[in-house]
């Protein structure tokens, strides 16, 4: 290895810098999509896991996000505040935060999906045609 920056090969592209890039872009576009029904992307997505998972400890809940039980705590809390999920203790430890979607999240579930299909069909749009599947695994296999 030699200590001289000018025989170097060039560097290939980052790959975390290309993908912070991206992260940043999409969900700039499904926040501005969502606006109109006063929701982020991650809130609807959460209320999107709710609805899938049913009733669920907010340390499940996290874990299925892939984010830290503190940013999911963050993140409900707008969510309980507008009424969309009710958070209580668990049937079988009240110290467990049990995460509950209200009739009012799944209206708001409802009032949102035209806005994310939206979204998703434009960013999808931007992607090679045929290659959408070929991302979202890439996406998978590095989460």
């Amino acid at each position: 290895m030699s200590d001289d920056p000018s025989s170097a090969a060039p560097p290939e592209p980052c790959t975390c810098s290309a993908l912070r890039r991206a992260t940043r872009a999409v969900t700039t576009a499904y926040d501005t999509a969502l606006r109109p029904v006063g929701l982020r992307v991650t809130q609807f997505a959460i209320l999107r896991l709710l609805e899938r998972l049913g009733p669920t400890p907010v340390t499940r809940l996290a874990a299925e996000a892939a984010l830290e039980r503190t940013t999911m705590g963050r993140n409900l809390d707008p969510l309980e505040r507008r009424g969309l999920v009710r958070i209580g203790a668990g049937p079988a430890d009240a110290r467990e935060r049990v995460v509950v979607l209200t009739d009012a999240g799944r209206e708001a579930i409802k009032a949102a999906m035209p806005y994310w299909r939206d979204a998703q069909a434009r960013i999808n749009a931007r992607v090679a045609p045929g290659a959408v599947r070929a991302l979202a695994d890439a996406l998978t296999a590095v989460s």
